[in-house]
């Protein structure tokens, strides 16, 4: 996989996480600042980390499976991962401006 491919593959994957809602706050995971990092190889293995809006998040564990699913059925992608972290801790300022729009916060 070259870089154009790896760039498009990682597009793919930002539109995914995109379509995943917190349940608390109705507004996408990736545009709440919860996904931190997404790395991808050239062998098509994606590595995403990500936090979640508080340690005692209700979706603690099936959230981050269904990032690790979605993620998964993505054409080019051969194995897929997801890892939460909690440093940086999350808060409100790393909410995208949509994001902000959206809950009335602007």
């Amino acid at each position: 996989m070259d870089k154009a491919e790896i760039k498009e593959l990682e597009e793919k994957v930002i539109r995914v996480v995109k379509n995943i809602f917190d349940p608390e706050i109705p507004v996408n995971i990736y545009e709440l600042g919860l996904i931190y990092d997404i790395t991808i190889d050239e062998s098509g293995k994606v590595k995403v980390l990500m936090t979640l809006t508080s340690p005692n998040c209700p979706v603690a564990e099936s959230m981050p499976a269904q990032v690790k699913e979605e993620i998964s059925y993505l054409k080019g992608v051969t194995e897929s991962d997801v890892e939460i972290t909690f440093e940086p801790p999350w808060d409100k300022d790393m909410m995208s401006e949509e994001a902000m729009l959206e809950l009335g916060l602007l």
